[in-house]
Formats: C-alpha cells, structure tokens, sequence
C-alpha cells in the first residue's frame, strides 16, 4: 500500500515513516502543502496522512483542493489544543483524525482501518478461487494452505486484487510498490508476476499484453 506522508516537522516524520516502511507501507514524502498536493493529485495513493500546520498552503486548503479532485482517503494530523472543530476537518473531507502527541501503533491501526474502508471490504479477506488474502494478517492461503510471500510480493498481489478488473501497468505497479523516491525500473514486476503465479497458480494473474496486468472481477 502507498501511503503520502505531508508533515512540516523533520523529526516527526522521520518516525512515522519508519513505523510505516517496517510495516511493509510505501511511503512518499512531501515538507509543504503545495508540494503535498502536486503529487497528491498527480499520483495515485491509498491513504494521504495530512498535517494542517503547514508551511504553504494549510492542511485544511490542501484538502479542499484535494477534493475537488479525487477521493483519496486522507487521514488529518491535528494538535490537541487546536481551535479548529475536530468535526469540521470530516466536514471538509478527511476520512478520521489523530490528534498529536499520538501513538505510532493507533496511527498504523487508523490508516489500514480507513483503506479498508476505501475499498468497501468490511471483512479483511478477499477470495479468489481457491485464494484467500487476508488484508489485516497480510497472509495468503490456497485450498487451505498458508502461502509464503516476500514483502514485495505482498504488495504486488495486494495492489492487482485492489484493483480487480482494471488494468495496472507494469510501471504503475512499480511506481506503487518502491513510491517516487526509486525512479530506476527493470522487469522486476516480471519477476514477481511469475513468482506469484507459481506459488498461488497461473489462473489468477492474466497479462494484458503489451500494456501490463489485471486480476478478473
């Protein structure tokens, strides 16, 4: 999962990505509220975890312009000695909020509850045939058995069953899997593909060829 991280304070930053990075997030990085929005609406990302104290354009402006583009989910950081009504960061469009000092792990808890959410899963299993995904666990099964996947592969399969029925390039899956902050590529995603298919089958991955992949509705 791809997670836009915007937040003005370096050292508060730094711990969320972490946090973040060693739970298998990609995370991208943005200092400003300008910078925040230019790659939140030229980007695609499952959460945009939003500070309102920004130098810049505020919080609150990035997600008004946010929203009158695209509904990615957003998670607002706020202080908890803030004026501005906690009910009124809903009302212009976050999806929840925490107020700081907060806890990393209620932090990781809130993201992963509102990307559900976003997907319109309430149970966090997605079946596939004979594939269970259970998205809070990040274990997979087939006919029963616990299949191991790398982290990479994890999120290669998470991300084509996100999306199921749409077409990912190879690109846009690389460019969700290391984020903005790798501009390298090679066949990688090839290599995970046919990793994939070999341990969960090779029914479940179709190649669009020439334009990239897809997992059937």
């Amino acid at each position: 999962m791809r997670v836009l991280l915007i937040e003005d304070e370096r050292d508060l930053t730094k711990a969320i990505e972490l946090a973040l990075r060693e739970s298998e997030f990609t995370v991208d990085l943005a200092f400003d509220g300008q910078t925040g929005l230019a790659k939140a609406l030229s980007a695609q990302y499952d959460v945009i975890v939003l500070d309102l104290m920004l130098p810049g354009l505020s919080g609150e402006q990035v997600l008004v312009a946010l929203r009158k583009e695209k509904a990615t989910p957003v998670l607002v950081l706020t202080a908890r000695d803030s004026s501005f009504d906690k009910t009124s960061y809903l009302n212009l469009g976050a999806d929840d909020y925490v107020s700081k000092p907060f806890d990393l792990d209620e932090l990781l808890a809130r993201i992963r509850a509102i990307v559900r959410r976003s997907v319109n899963r309430p149970a966090p299993e997605i079946e596939i045939d004979d594939v269970v995904i259970n998205t809070s666990s990040q274990s997979v099964f087939k006919s029963g058995q616990k299949v191991y996947l790398t982290a990479k592969e994890y999120a290669v399969l998470h991300l084509l069953v996100s999306h199921r029925g749409e077409m990912l390039s190879r690109e846009a899956i690389y460019k969700r899997v290391y984020g903005d902050r790798d501009n390298s590529f090679s066949n990688v995603i090839d290599v995970y593909i046919a990793k994939l298919r070999k341990k969960l089958g090779t029914e479940i991955i179709v190649t669009q060829r020439g334009a990239g992949y897809t997992v059937h509705a």
